[in-house]
């Protein structure tokens, strides 16, 4: 626990899964949450479940203009937001040649623009003090997307391309402003898979990582429990050896 849980967390897509939670894990750490959706019934669910230090918040990551009025009313209510987990995506399924322009942007407007929307509110709170913490919720559909996925692969492609461009925004006037992307992995949800990670599981460790305020995290990405070193050049490699230097991945505590 630090001084940013004095604050508020905000968890978007917490009516459902992962988003919901970690939701939960957070309040039953006694941090106050707010956790956004766009099912009224789902979040009062997971308000049930989390206990009385969760408000639900009815609002649609992709609107601009709904997530600035409530974000700001959390900030005059309740407290501004120290922490923000980007969680929100959907996933249609649709192969491209069964998308419209219009279907295939929507998903964008979600996965990426309720990232945009959520972290440039989240930032201009995180500022005024210089302290706070962004996780962005990744994937690697990506690297290989698999059929009937592109509309979310290019999405979340480009959320992860977002997390850097905002290091380069922002970490050298505010370095206690902490953002990196967090991979879960495959979860048993209805965006994943019956044979996944429960997604209770997978939340601990994104709650202790969000939690974590560390600056050695700025930039880092990590795959379910552990960090993923960046990848070293071949140079990079015989300098290792020949000063006998050894690169260990840490690993989350709650693994």
């Amino acid at each position: 626990m630090n001084d940013l849980t004095r604050g508020l967390a905000i968890v978007t897509g917490a009516g459902s899964g992962l988003g919901r939670a970690m939701a939960i894990a957070l309040a039953h750490k006694d941090v106050r949450v707010a956790g956004f959706g766009r099912r009224a019934d789902a979040l009062e669910e997971t308000a049930r479940l989390a206990g009385p230090r969760f408000v639900p918040c009815t609002v649609d990551v992709s609107s601009t203009e709904e997530v600035e009025a409530v974000m700001a009313r959390l900030a005059r209510d309740v407290a501004p937001v120290t922490i923000l987990i980007n969680n929100a995506a959907v996933y249609p399924r649709r192969d491209f040649l069964d998308e419209t322009p219009q279907s295939f942007m929507h998903s964008v407007a979600i996965n990426l623009g309720g990232m945009v929307n959520c972290s440039h509110v989240a930032l201009k709170q995180m500022v005024q003090t210089g302290r706070g913490r962004i996780l962005n919720v990744s994937t690697f559909a990506d690297l290989a997307p698999i059929p009937m996925s592109s509309a979310y692969s290019v999405s979340k492609g480009a959320a992860k391309i977002f997390t850097r461009a905002l290091r380069a925004d922002i970490e050298d006037r505010f370095p206690d402003i902490i953002i990196n992307d967090w991979m879960p992995g495959a979860l048993a949800t209805e965006m994943g898979i019956p044979d996944g990670i429960a997604p209770e599981v997978a939340a601990r460790w994104g709650v202790e990582l969000a939690l974590w305020n560390d600056p050695s995290l700025r930039g880092t990405i990590w795959e379910r429990d552990t960090e993923q070193l960046p990848h070293r050049s071949l140079k990079g490699r015989i300098k290792d050896k020949l000063l006998r230097r050894t690169r260990t991945p840490r690993r989350l505590t709650s693994a």
